[in-house]
């Protein structure tokens, strides 16, 4: 297993991408806490999955925008395993309008949520790792964040900041032998994409080379591989995951 006895943390992990990391990650051998915004019944289930490859798991309500909270989270978690190895900073929400009918709480919530989230739990997770000398801290951004896209300035805004923040984290904390990476997904099959997918329809096909949607299980599986052993040397980049979507589509 490439996760073996590792412990984990997954933001925004009761549902969409964040539940299908932290399934994998368990499957892998690593106990998995996750944080959760609101479902106590989808954490409960994403618990039962964790729970039935033989790993432990933790769910925690918690607002990733609130320092003490994330503090808190990380407490807990090193309270019961003694460490803190992966962090997946997953969690994220869209507000979509035209910029000029954005109001304020649109822009707040998001940039909140989507990068102050991020460097949250990461500033209270890498007090842990840099003890250890070792840790791996992953970031869900997205391809909006390099190429942007109508609606969303808001989104891409936040998922370009949690890019840069990655490559400065990562360059801070190597000495430690801690990496930071990202993923940066196109459109996967999730909740928070099944508007603009219903809106895209068949029209998918002309705009992802792959002529797909993505699966949540693709981009999980690449967080397995930066968490693992095999991703030690790899630090401060962004992986585009999107199937061919950021290269301009079908021509």
């Amino acid at each position: 297993m490439r996760l073996a006895d590792r412990v984990a943390l997954v933001t925004g992990g009761s549902r969409g991408i964040g539940r299908a990391i932290a399934i994998a990650f368990a499957s892998e051998g690593a106990n998995v806490a996750f944080v959760y915004a609101r479902n106590a019944e989808a954490a409960g289930e994403v618990v039962r999955e964790i729970e039935s490859r033989g790993r432990e798991a933790l769910a925690v309500q918690a607002d990733v925008r609130d320092f003490s909270a994330c503090r808190e989270v990380v407490d807990r978690v090193v309270e019961r395993w003694q460490r803190l190895d992966i962090l997946v900073n997953n969690a994220g929400i869209i507000r979509d309008k035209l910029f000029l009918q954005m109001e304020e709480a649109d822009w707040r919530d998001v940039i909140e949520t989507n990068l102050i989230g991020a460097m949250n739990f990461s500033r209270v997770a890498a007090e842990i790792m840099l003890k250890q000398r070792f840790g791996k801290i992953i970031n869900v951004s997205s391809v909006a964040g390099a190429y942007g896209g109508k609606g969303q300035v808001n989104y891409a805004a936040s998922k370009g900041g949690l890019n840069a923040f990655t490559r400065a984290l990562a360059t801070e904390l190597a000495a430690r032998n801690i990496t930071v990476n990202a993923i940066a997904p196109g459109l996967i099959e999730t909740e928070m994409s099944e508007a603009v997918r219903n809106l895209l329809g068949g029209e998918i096909r002309k705009l992802v080379p792959l002529r797909r949607a993505g699966k949540p299980e693709d981009v999980a599986e690449l967080a397995v591989f930066l968490a693992s052993p095999a991703a030690d040397y790899i630090t401060g980049q962004v992986f585009t995951i999107d199937g061919g979507l950021s290269l301009g589509g079908i021509r």
